[in-house]
């Protein structure tokens, strides 16, 4: 009992990794458009899925505006739906 509450106070803190920026605000950008593949990519896993916003950095209203785009783009038929 008495080496439990000792190691308690011991124990190592945990360093929380840096905070990512969002690059669209590091880009002065808007919002994302449906139209540039190349960037919408980036926010893609290789199954296909969005990345969410913890792993991508984003801030959430560029994350909804990605998110929109990405959609769109899936229906116009620049992005696929799902990996192959």
């Amino acid at each position: 009992m008495a080496a439990s509450t000792k190691r308690r106070g011991a124990a190592k803190k945990e360093r929380r990794p840096k905070r990512k920026v969002c690059n669209f605000c590091a880009d002065k950008l808007p919002e994302a458009n449906y139209k540039d593949v190349t960037r919408l990519r980036k926010y893609i896993s290789e199954r296909g899925k969005i990345l969410p916003r913890r792993i991508s950095g984003n801030c959430a209203k560029h994350q909804r505006h990605l998110t929109v785009a990405v959609k769109r783009a899936r229906v116009i038929a620049f992005l696929p739906f799902v990996a192959e």
